[in-house]
């Protein structure tokens, strides 16, 4: 089969792609420098969103460590089983982890992320701003321990990680999570290694829990941000929650009352964030992560 002719630019064109090669190449420079200068660590650059960054190859950016070289970064990628072709935004979780042993990050680093605790009243849309982040390189989405069995289309430690009762048992015992609740005849929780492993990597931690699960976590880690996600009114939350309507009249009065206590809740929460537009929300969290000041 005949290979499609690349297309042909304008002069114009031309130029303009030149110069946004000039700016991608200075940038990409600057970020190597930072980190040989020991300014900035190599996970600050990986969870870089900007796209000059993500192309990056990851042993330009080893290399450019101090005390790592070139051929330490070889060696190191040949270990993780990492490509000497392969880009930032290539890497997968395991090699990110395996990378992060071996750079030895501490909870001291610079870099260390933030847990973003996200609740709000049902039907606010907390979901959907969850899935929004959930591609940004800066954020990892925290996943549950359950005691429930998978659903058809679920994966274990990817939906969730699915245990049983007598590990989840011991988990508690050992105190494992940050949080943990029952419901519907199952157990669900929050387990702290994870997160910290992913804190550790630089990656800023969203966790959308329930209100009750939330309180959990301000009193295992004080260092949690809590955000609350609050409808643009009332009225607009309500047309939410009643808008189904296979809900019988008490089902429909006990989502409501749920609400009201879940929005007198919110005076427990360090920030208050409207959800007129979910793009918008998204990037006040990243901002409230990245925020040397996190609380009001």
């Amino acid at each position: 089969m005949a290979k499609t002719p690349p297309p042909i630019l304008s002069a114009q064109a031309r130029a303009e792609a030149s110069r946004a090669g000039v700016v991608a190449r200075q940038l990409r420079s600057s970020v190597k420098e930072s980190i040989a200068k020991g300014e900035s660590s190599i996970f600050e650059a990986i969870n870089d969103p900007r796209k000059s960054i993500q192309r990056m190859r990851v042993s330009e950016l080893l290399a450019a460590v101090p005390g790592i070289g070139q051929k330490r970064c070889e060696h190191i990628m040949a270990k993780i089983g990492i490509s000497p072709s392969r880009r930032i935004a290539g890497l997968g979780d395991k090699q990110l982890i395996a990378l992060r042993n071996e750079l030895l990050v501490s909870k001291s680093s610079t870099d260390y992320g933030t847990l973003i605790v996200m609740s709000g009243p049902g039907g606010v849309g907390k979901s959907t701003i969850t899935s929004v982040l959930r591609d940004h390189p800066s954020f990892w989405v925290s996943i549950s321990a359950t005691t429930r069995a998978p659903r058809e289309s679920e994966r274990d430690s990817h939906d969730y990680f699915f245990i049983s009762d007598e590990k989840f048992d011991q988990m508690i015992h050992d105190d494992e999570f940050l949080e943990w609740a029952e419901f519907a005849g199952a157990r669900y929780g929050t387990p702290k290694a994870p997160v910290n492993q992913w804190r550790e990597l630089g990656k800023h931690v969203l966790l959308e829990i329930e209100i009750a699960g939330a309180r959990q976590v301000r009193s295992a880690d004080e260092d949690a941000l809590l955000v609350f996600i609050a409808p643009p009114s009332w009225d607009e939350l309500v047309a939410r929650l009643t808008s189904r309507g296979t809900d019988s009249p008490e089902r429909r009065e006990a989502r409501l009352a749920l609400a009201r206590e879940e929005m007198a809740a919110s005076v427990e929460f360090d920030h208050i964030l409207v959800n007129s537009q979910v793009e918008e929300v998204a990037a006040q969290l990243l901002s409230l992560a990245t925020s040397p000041k996190k609380r009001d």
